[in-house]
């Protein structure tokens, strides 16, 4: 296991105690609040982060059997069957389960890829919905899911926890995918790469892109994630952008796999 894939998995690990931390303190009555998602509660938060961790496990070891390629190829072809809405009708279904049971599959869930990311051979991929991917961007995903989810649990409970440098997984994943936000709007990207500069709550600046690159992004690194797993409207970040087609990219950005969501309201002045 590489020094990389040990750091992403620790993270991932430090990220979901921070959440089951503030689930634990919400208790059972907290388990219903209302999350800023639509439609979604503190236990659709975490049955959706349940589901996927468990999917995510049926990949890594669908090369171990047949019946293990068999389980896999099956989540596959149900979502084939129904590409918009199975990730949330998992999710839906699966908050439906006593609280519980949801709590104790999830961390066993967690436990079983932490396991399966950390044996899987190196410099082989895993199949997902998407392109396969390695064990490292396995674990990248993971945490920028758990990451932006969570973020809705805590403004459920009112309060979100100081950023972390953690957040870079995210802002790595969120320049990454340029590209892919794009295709996703049915676009066509632009030739030329842009410059990307963020400050990291740490004050250290992170940067990605050419150095001479026409267009620029720059500004919070917390705002660039928050906007990248559209968790804010982007007339609420500080985020400065040269250059109209990066300008643009900034109202279409996701790091996320899937349809492009509705994005979050500006918030009310006040």
């Amino acid at each position: 296991m590489t020094d990389l894939l040990t750091a992403l998995i620790d993270d991932l690990a430090a990220e979901g105690d921070q959440l089951r931390s503030t689930v634990d303190a919400l208790g059972a009555d907290g388990w219903t609040l209302t999350t800023p998602a639509p439609g979604w509660t503190v236990a659709t938060q975490v049955a959706h982060l349940l589901w996927t961790d468990e999917v995510a496990v049926l990949a890594a070891h669908s090369h171990e059997s047949a019946e293990a390629k068999q389980a896999w190829d099956d989540v596959v072809l149900a979502a084939i069957n129904d590409p918009m809405g199975y990730v949330d009708a998992g999710a839906l279904e699966l908050a439906e389960r006593p609280r519980e049971e949801i709590l104790d599959r999830w961390a066993a869930s967690r436990t079983a890829l932490r396991t399966a990311l950390t044996g899987y051979p190196s410099g082989q991929k895993m199949p997902w919905f998407g392109p396969p991917m390695s064990a490292a961007s396995m674990a990248t995903a993971r945490f920028m899911e758990t990451w932006a989810h969570a973020l809705d649990v805590y403004d459920a409970a009112g309060r979100r926890p100081e950023p972390t440098d953690r957040i870079k997984h995210v802002a790595y994943l969120g320049v990454r995918t340029r590209n892919y936000s794009y295709s996703v709007h049915e676009e066509e990207p632009p030739a030329e790469e842009f410059r990307v500069e963020l400050t990291a709550p740490s004050g250290e600046l992170w940067a990605w892109g050419p150095q001479d690159a026409a267009q620029s992004v720059r500004g919070p690194a917390y705002d660039f994630c928050l906007l990248a797993t559209q968790r804010v409207n982007r007339a609420d970040t500080d985020l400065v952008a040269v250059g109209a087609d990066a300008e643009h990219w900034l109202g279409i950005v996701q790091a996320f796999a899937g349809p492009p969501g509705p994005g979050r309201e500006v918030t009310p002045d006040g």
